[in-house]
């Protein structure tokens, strides 16, 4: 499989993404993985930054809201559609457009900072990815992503819960497996039957690499590693929102920020 292919698989899980994301049912992303990606972001006020898969534009906007200048791009059309009409909407001079990161549309040294929330592992040709955002970067500038956490989401994982059904384990398995292009199906588990009854199951390709694979790729592409994060939600943040609790046990999410050398 290839971007192309995977890409195609991702439009058509826009809508229902959409729908469901917009009316709070990724709870994931907005109590635990956003937050702790902003707070490990640098001040970016005033530079221009890339945002790598935007999706429908959620996170776009909270960087556009702490001042960076922002150019934004996703392989799905329907995201970009409705990325582009919140921006209608409520303008915070975001410019979007329909790309690949395999192919980003910019010349050279043409940001100070890129951002991608949870969108390098669904891309096959990883390396290229790596080798475009270095290219489109700054001398200086840096990359800062989210991904699922190799360690505990691998092709097999399975939360163990006790007679309270309280996560106490995360049983994991098929580390080394290449079982990339495998389609999972699945759906927001926040949402509520009577929403998700109505919305098809997403179809979302994997490509699982072990953590060793992640950091050697960025250490090939010329990227100094500079900072690793690994979310944990607060215990108020699991009492608001109890699904979280399985996060605490290990960790389900990896950010990592690297940067281009100053000096090449």
């Amino acid at each position: 499989m290839d971007h192309l292919t995977a890409g195609e698989y991702w439009n058509n899980n826009a809508e229902a993404w959409t729908k469901l994301a917009r009316s709070g049912y990724d709870i994931y992303r907005d109590h635990l993985n956003t937050p702790g990606f902003l707070a490990m972001l640098p001040p970016v006020s005033g530079l221009r930054g890339l945002d790598i898969g935007c999706g429908e534009g959620h996170n776009t906007r909270l960087l556009a809201k702490r001042g960076a200048r922002l150019h934004a791009i996703d392989i799905s059309p329907v995201f970009i559609r409705h990325a582009q009409a919140e921006e209608t909407r409520a303008p915070l001079g975001i410019a979007y457009a329909v790309a690949s990161a395999v192919e980003l549309p910019f010349p050279d040294a043409s940001f100070d900072f890129a951002a991608a929330f949870m969108s390098l592992h669904d891309i096959p040709e990883l390396d290229r990815v790596l080798a475009e955002a270095f290219r489109v970067l700054a001398p200086g500038g840096f990359l800062q992503f989210s991904i699922l956490h190799p360690c505990f989401n691998p092709p097999h994982r399975r939360n163990c819960r006790d007679e309270d059904k309280v996560t106490y384990a995360i049983e994991v398995g098929d580390y080394f497996v290449n079982a990339r292009g495998r389609i999972d199906e699945w759906i927001f588990g926040a949402a509520p039957r009577s929403v998700s009854d109505r919305l098809p199951k997403f179809k979302v390709p994997r490509f699982h690499r072990p953590l060793g694979e992640w950091f050697n790729l960025l250490v090939a592409s010329g990227f100094i590693v500079e900072h690793v994060g690994e979310p944990r939600p607060s215990d108020e943040t699991v009492l608001a929102h109890p699904a979280l609790q399985d996060a605490q046990v290990a960790a389900y999410f990896l950010h990592v920020r690297v940067r281009k050398p100053a000096v090449l």
